[in-house]
């Protein structure tokens, strides 16, 4: 399945989820508006926010990142999932304390929506920069986005590798009977 969107559904998701977050640090209910066009294509039938998909929102506060958090399954439609990950990216990733409001305004989201998940038989026809990886062994996992291995220069090797250490095991871990991988792709845009 693939997800297409508008240049104006993208803007549209963009829009919420910093409103999501905003409303929250300013502690009033959010007001959410969409463009005449996403209003349309909603009614018709043929928007891909109304459709179930897995999204990750990502913050970035200059070149360093400052929070993200995603759903790799869509159990609600895409708009709610964005606009809920945006909100848990700012205040509920644990790697870092909850986004203060002077901060927001430095910061830039961007959102990728995924494709459902696809058991990979061969690690070794990842594709870097296509494929986002989800690794499942021994009681861990550990997602990587196919953005990650473009962003940190590295060769298939040190992704397979990485996505093991993300889950917390040993490099290679992902050889290993009853190791389950997975691939999916990902539509990504941000601000």
């Amino acid at each position: 399945m693939t997800i297409d969107l508008t240049e104006d559904e993208k803007h549209c998701l963009l829009t919420e989820a910093r409103e999501a977050i905003a409303s929250q640090l300013d502690g009033r209910p959010p007001h959410y508006e969409r463009p005449a066009s996403v209003t349309e294509r909603l009614q018709s039938g043929k928007s891909a926010l109304s459709v179930p998909c897995g999204a990750f929102v990502t913050l970035h506060r200059g070149k360093n990142l400052r929070g993200c958090i995603g759903r790799m399954i869509g159990v609600r439609p895409l708009e709610e999932t964005v606009r809920t990950m945006a909100r848990a990216a700012a205040f509920e990733d644990p790697r870092f304390p909850p986004l203060r409001r002077d901060e927001l305004d430095q910061c830039k989201l961007e959102i990728s929506v995924l494709s459902p998940m696809e058991r990979c038989a061969d690690p070794r026809s990842v594709q870097v920069g296509v494929h986002g990886l989800y690794l499942i062994h021994r009681g861990y996992s550990g997602v990587l986005l196919p953005q990650v291995p473009v962003e940190q220069g590295w060769d298939l090797d040190e992704y397979l590798d990485y996505i093991c250490r993300k889950a917390g095991l040993p490099p290679g871990s992902y050889n290993e009977p009853g190791a389950e991988l997975y691939t999916f792709t990902a539509l990504v845009f941000g601000e």
